[in-house]
C-alpha cells in the first residue's frame, strides 16, 4: 500500500468522548453500496455475518465469530440508500452510535462513516478497525474476496494514536 492509498479520517473530542469520521468514494452507485451495508449476504463479505431489520427500531445483529464480539442493537435512523445509524454495542454496554451516510456523486458514491465512542475507550483502535473494514468493503464492491488488512489496520492505528497524543 502506498501513501496515496492511505486517506485516514479524523477524530474529534466531544463532550462525552470522541467521534471518528472516515470518508470514502466508491465507483458504484448508492444502491450497490447500500446493499453491501444492509444485506446479510453482503455484510459477511466485508464486515461479519449479520442481519439488519431496515426500519427505525429494527434489530441489528452482527456476529464477529472469530473474536467473540457481537453487536446486538437497534436501528436509530434510517433513510433508505442514504442514512443508516445504530449502536456499535450490545446489552448493557455504553452506546457507540455509528452512522453510515451515502451521497451520490459523479462516478459513484461518497460514504461517510462516523462513530461516537465514550472517553474511556480506545478510539484509535476503533477507527483503525473501520479503516480495515472500509478497505474490505471496497474490495467486496469489486467482487474481490479479501481478508482483514492487518498491515493497514496497524498503520492506521498508529496514525490515529498520534492524532490523539498531539
Amino acid at each position: 500500500m502506498s501513501d496515496d492509498d492511505f486517506h485516514p479520517g479524523t477524530i474529534q473530542r466531544r463532550e462525552r468522548g470522541f467521534e471518528g469520521r472516515l470518508e470514502r468514494c466508491y465507483a458504484q452507485d448508492p444502491a450497490a453500496v447500500w446493499a453491501m451495508l444492509t444485506e446479510p449476504r453482503h455484510l459477511s463479505q466485508w464486515l461479519a455475518p449479520g442481519t439488519i431489520e431496515l426500519r427505525r427500531g429494527g434489530a441489528v445483529r452482527i456476529d464477529f465469530v472469530d473474536s467473540g464480539i457481537v453487536i446486538d442493537s437497534t436501528v436509530m435512523a434510517l433513510e433508505p440508500q442514504r442514512i443508516l445509524e445504530y449502536s456499535w454495542s450490545s446489552g448493557q454496554q455504553p452506546e457507540r452510535p455509528i452512522r453510515w451516510e451515502l451521497a451520490a456523486q459523479a462516478g459513484g458514491t461518497r460514504l461517510t462513516l462516523s462513530v461516537r465512542l465514550p472517553a474511556d475507550e480506545d478510539v484509535a483502535k476503533a477507527c483503525a478497525g473501520f479503516e480495515g473494514h472500509l478497505a474490505m468493503l471496497a474490495a467486496a464492491l469489486e467482487g474481490v474476496p479479501v481478508r482483514f488488512p492487518l498491515e493497514l489496520y496497524l498503520r492506521a492505528r498508529q496514525h490515529y494514536q498520534a492524532l490523539l497524543d498531539a
